[in-house]
């Protein structure tokens, strides 16, 4: 049996990304988990992760079981291979929300279960795929959209980035001085496709754009850092003026948690054009689908040997 793990969205390709949302639009699910249990790490606190992933195991049959930080100890406790291992003894997915990428890496070198990535610092494409599902609600096709990405070039930017290359659409990005993606981000987003734009002027990026998108300024782990950050992204807050020189039905988009007046207006996010909301709700479907398309990946390839 070959296990298939979800740590970026690229882990996917095109094909099975689509795959992946039919399944997550499916009104009612394959019980693909009935009688198993998904283990659900969490070293962030976390409310839309923690409640889709919940309810998408529900939704497939499954019985979810979070764990809060305290209780395992990643690398302070127990090592991480050990938790996983000992987790893979009881469930049939291990899902989990890091700090560092690599752990996520390193479970996946020692479980013979599907690990899915619930966020870490590189990359969050259980996000990216909630918001691919939100563009096809939007727009019909994914091909061919144009997505602005104003702010910082985080984990969303990363694999919302990847994601839309994959799919036949155009990323651009605008963001302050110092904080672009790193080599390797370019890198991995290249590979996707080379339909991008990276500026430092967020009226470039938005103009005739399909979906303008933010984020908050200031991620977790990253609150000391709040009032330099405040100052440094002055002028990329997404406002109703800036709205305007998308195109024509363009919708807004933001992961949440939002901070009003900052990297959005409240006018914007509670606006005709927010799709924050459904967005939000789509997290739940896109875990189920990922979760349903992992599960049957297996059985797929354990019928055949």
């Amino acid at each position: 049996m070959t296990t298939r793990h979800l740590l970026e969205i690229d882990d996917l390709t095109p094909g099975e990304i689509e795959v992946v949302l039919t399944l997550a639009r499916a009104p009612q699910p394959a019980q693909v988990l009935a009688g198993s249990g998904v283990a659900l790490v969490f070293e962030k606190p976390s409310a839309r992760t923690r409640n889709s992933m919940e309810m998408a195991v529900v939704g497939l049959g499954g019985h979810p079981v979070t764990i809060r930080p305290d209780e395992v100890g990643l690398d302070t406790r127990e090592t991480t291979e050990d938790v996983a291992r000992t987790l893979a003894c009881y469930h049939a997915v291990i899902g989990a929300r890091v700090f560092e990428h690599s752990k996520l890496e390193r479970m996946t070198a020692v479980v013979d279960v599907p690990v899915v990535n619930m966020l870490s610092d590189t990359s969050h494409p259980l996000q990216a795929l909630a918001d691919l599902l939100t563009i096809g609600d939007e727009f019909g096709e994914l091909a061919g959209r144009s997505v602005a990405y104003v702010g910082d070039a985080n984990n969303v930017a990363r694999s919302l980035a990847i994601g839309v290359l994959a799919t036949g659409g155009s990323f651009r990005l605008a963001h302050p001085d110092g904080y672009g993606f790193g080599d390797e981000d370019l890198a991995r987003i290249g590979a996707a496709g080379d339909r991008v734009d990276i500026s430092g002027d967020p009226a470039r990026a938005v103009e005739g754009a399909d979906v303008v998108y933010a984020d908050v300024w200031t991620s977790m782990g990253q609150e000391a850092e709040s009032a330099r950050r405040r100052a440094d992204f002055a002028g990329f807050g997404v406002d109703d003026a800036l709205m305007s020189r998308a195109g024509s039905g363009a919708v807004f988009m933001h992961c949440l948690p939002a901070h009003r007046g900052e990297e959005v207006e409240a006018s914007v996010l509670e606006g005709q054009a927010s799709r924050v909301w459904p967005q939000a709700r789509n997290r739940m479907a896109a875990a189920r689908g990922v979760l349903e398309f992992l599960m049957e990946a297996g059985a797929t390839v354990e019928q055949r040997t």
